[in-house]
């Protein structure tokens, strides 16, 4: 296989960004490092956490909500959240506002009818939500207003970018940008079109980085996801990326794209061709990306949405420097054990060999490529990597490769003090037990799983 270029190191990343001129060191502005001078698994105690409210394949009148740790697998937090007090939610975009609440804007009406408002809710808590208000988009002659998408700027100003269509040719659209012009985010200013992108696009979502704006389209007539750049929010756009450019293929909406934590982005997709919800890598600045995947759970119940990333309190702490031996939750009387280099699962018990309790104690230690995460040593001093996706150990050769390979990312297990691994260059992968032997998986969003990928950090045996 060819995998997408994997995000660089800190190791690497401190070199490149010592080489280049003050006036470069900006928000991803590092050539080839998009974004990763701000990017890095969360500081022990905390978590990442990632928000969704989609409409429901099944029902455009509600929405529920999903969080993730993980950005991959995606587990309902509350069904049926929130539904307006009239017309319907759909395309729902989500928002963390600087006054600590979480707002949404939604398309009020179905697609067959003419919708010249998009909708306003908030909460406190993304569970709890309060209808604000219904907006009139100020457009002569509108007929629909759809898909509005929020844009923060670098000065901290919120929009919305919502796709417009008039009367007189109602089915072609056009993106418009409204900005905010009050903190309480109930007055609006004028529409303005965002210039270049042309008619008959829809669902676009803007990205900044620098002094650079990244537009994600979809193109109505073509139906794919196409991608331009401008110097200013409202363009002129250069749609440099048209047609299956990506490979993510036809019938595709709703882009919504987000930082990981080891500096890749992601875009997420509605397949609505194929019924399947979809998610896609890149590691240089846009231009290349993974193969797409199907979220797990998501696929078939949820539709267009938009995430929130955040940092919060409460997540996994794992002490570095220290020596620990890592039991299966699901399997309790199997451990951790390096066996002719690779990472197995054998049963450890206090009457095993001397040499098979020192097989399954390792030291933990900063992740060589993000001390926000975890590397792990044997008692040779050889570094849990993975390679073709097979848990094992080698001596560190000092390149970046390896350093991303033998990083991981703690996550909350299943059980009261277990943790998951995931790993840093493969966001969405995990350490698991497969018939005992420990591979780096994609998480199926099953419990399952789950299981099998959550360990209990203990004394070391020896």
């Amino acid at each position: 296989m060819t995998p997408p270029r994997p995000a660089p190191s800190r190791r690497a990343l401190l070199r490149a960004l010592a080489a280049l001129p003050a006036s470069a060191l900006v928000l991803g502005e590092a050539p080839g490092l998009l974004g990763t001078a701000l990017a890095a698994a969360p500081p022990s105690g905390s978590a990442t956490r990632y928000t969704i409210v989609p409409f429901l394949n099944s029902d455009d009148g509600t929405v529920n909500v999903y969080q993730s740790d993980d950005a991959t697998d995606f587990r309902l937090l509350k069904s049926a959240a929130y539904r307006p007090p009239s017309g319907r939610i759909r395309d729902a975009a989500l928002l963390k506002h600087t006054d600590g609440f979480y707002y949404v804007t939604y398309t009020t009406h179905t697609w067959q009818d003419p919708s010249t408002t998009i909708g306003f809710a908030r909460s406190a808590d993304r569970v709890n939500w309060t209808w604000l208000y219904d907006f009139p988009v100020p457009i002569t002659g509108l007929s629909r207003a759809w898909a509005p998408e929020w844009f923060v700027d670098g000065d901290g100003s919120v929009a919305v970018i919502v796709s417009c269509s008039v009367t007189s040719d109602e089915w072609i659209f056009t993106p418009y940008l409204l900005k905010a012009t009050n903190s309480a985010l109930t007055a609006w200013s004028s529409p303005v079109a965002l210039s270049g992108i042309g008619p008959n696009h829809i669902d676009t979502f803007l990205v900044r980085t620098g002094s650079t704006y990244h537009a994600f389209t979809k193109n109505e007539t073509t139906k794919y996801i196409e991608y331009g750049t401008a110097s200013r929010a409202t363009g002129p756009y250069t749609l440099s990326r048209t047609g299956d450019w990506a490979g993510w293929g036809s019938y595709r909406e709703g882009p919504s794209v987000i930082q990981l934590d080891n500096g890749g982005w992601r875009i997420f997709f509605d397949g609505y061709g194929d019924g399947t919800y979809y998610y896609s890598d890149s590691y240089d600045a846009f231009a290349t990306w993974s193969a797409p995947r199907g979220l797990p759970a998501l696929s078939g119940t949820a539709r267009h949405f938009t995430v929130v990333k955040e940092t919060v309190p409460g997540g996994p702490s794992l002490a570095t420097g220290v020596r620990r031996s890592l039991r299966s939750v699901n399997y309790p009387t199997r451990y951790w054990q390096a066996q002719s280099g690779l990472l197995d699962l054998p049963v450890v018990t206090s009457s095993s060999t001397a040499a098979q309790k020192q097989a399954s104690a390792f030291t933990v230690v900063p992740g060589l490529a993000d001390p926000g995460g975890f590397s792990f040593t044997d008692s040779a001093g050889r570094h849990l990597r993975h390679y073709g996706f097979r848990g094992r150990f080698d001596a560190d050769d000092g390149t970046s490769a390896f350093a991303r390979d033998a990083t991981f990312v703690a996550r909350t297990g299943t059980a009261t003090g277990s943790l998951r691994f995931e790993s840093y260059n493969y966001p969405g992968r995990y350490l698991r037990h497969y018939d005992y032997q420990l591979r780096v998986d994609v998480a199926d969003g099953t419990d399952t799983f789950r299981q099998d990928s959550s360990f209990v950090p203990v004394t070391a045996w020896a």
